[in-house]
């Protein structure tokens, strides 16, 4: 199994102090965990792609070459990009100079997002919100098979005939996943074009999601494709401590502010203790708590999931910085040698990673 963590930058401020972090030091931040990340062994960092003040990273290919410069094995990730919003070509180019940078380490995570602001501000209509990104999910998986690219154009995109596309990546072809959040349709839409899933769980009961599972690795199998040679991913909020009660403390203080901040926008009620520490147990969705915990949790889900990749939102809301490199450290050298002595090495340690699973 690979491991990882992703992060949108949070900003908010410091519920204790009222302290707002800058965005320089933010993102400075940003660049010291993907460096300690790397340092402790884990697979993957990944940013989001949001367009509001409480999540500073709106171009993560750009903080994500800073990272590149600073590690050397770490695969490097959106998580997501909003693709309705955005022009393919320029995806596909900012991603392939990633590629370059990190000598092979780049990914592209696309998704439709759970935000909307990118579409009022890039001119996108909302109603065009399903139709948008399956014109340009369908105009980027093109963009990766020749450098002389044609296009015939369609409602949201314009004609290309056959011009160059530079530069070209490393990888060939430049891994694509597609990130869902719990609907069968993007589900079937992932097996229908061979991409690895990338499956949101963020709240609710975690084993339920393992129909969405079960139904990419069964639509797979009816389109002709081995499931054994198409990645699972899963994406999850969580936060390690040495101690369980001071993870849960210090986890329940953060995300507390983030989450009901999104709450009163979306008319969420408050999230309450009981509900929160009810999401750390085996059973919930938050993977909080102590390392022998995270480990148990993520084997747990293993067995429901058969998974291949799993990456945890660690700074969901205003979590110190100190804190959180206490928590990747844990996460790296503690957490991470267990789950792979229990399932075998990650899969950067058995082939370059392509975005799909070897088979086994």
């Amino acid at each position: 199994m690979e491991l990882g963590i992703y992060t949108f930058g949070d900003a908010l401020p410091d519920p204790a102090t009222g302290r707002a972090i800058s965005p320089a030091e933010r993102f400075r931040n940003l660049v010291e965990e993907t460096e300690l990340a790397d340092q402790v062994g884990l697979d993957v960092f990944g940013l989001g792609e949001h367009h509001r003040s409480d999540f500073l990273v709106s171009a993560p290919a750009v903080v994500l070459a800073a990272g590149a410069a600073r590690t050397k094995r770490i695969r490097l990730t959106s998580a997501v990009t909003v693709l309705s919003s955005d022009d393919p070509i320029r995806v596909f180019q900012q991603y392939a100079e990633l590629d370059l940078l990190s000598g092979g380490r780049a990914e592209i995570m696309a998704g439709r997002g759970s935000f909307i602001e990118s579409f009022p501000l890039f001119g996108y209509d909302l109603n065009d919100y399903d139709s948008l990104f399956a014109e340009k999910l369908e105009m980027l998986l093109a963009l990766r098979q020749s450098e002389i690219f044609s296009w015939p154009g369609g409602r949201h995109t314009p004609k290309v005939d056959g011009r160059g596309v530079y530069p070209r990546p490393i990888q060939d072809p430049l891994p694509v996943w597609l990130a869902v959040g719990g609907t069968p349709q993007s589900v079937v839409r992932a097996a229908q074009l061979g991409l690895p899933l990338a499956l949101a769980i963020i709240g609710g009961e975690p084993q339920r999601f393992s129909a969405f599972t079960d139904l990419y690795r069964r639509a797979l199998s009816q389109l002709g494709r081995d499931p054994a040679g198409s990645a699972v991913g899963i994406n999850s909020h969580g936060f390690i401590a040495a101690d369980a009660r001071e993870a849960a403390d210090l986890a329940f203080a953060s995300f507390s502010v983030g989450m009901n901040k999104i709450g009163r926008e979306r008319g969420w009620a408050p999230m309450s203790r009981a509900q929160f520490d009810a999401s750390t147990t085996l059973q919930g969705a938050n993977f909080v708590g102590d390392p022998q915990m995270i480990v148990d949790k993520i084997l747990q889900q293993h067995e429901w999931f058969r998974h291949d990749r799993f990456l945890m939102q660690m700074s969901v809301g205003p979590m110190p910085h100190a804190r959180m490199l206490k928590s990747i450290e844990l996460f790296g050298t503690v957490v991470a040698p267990a789950v792979r002595k229990a399932l075998g090495p990650s899969l950067r340690d058995a082939v370059p990673s392509t975005g799909a699973a070897p088979a086994r």
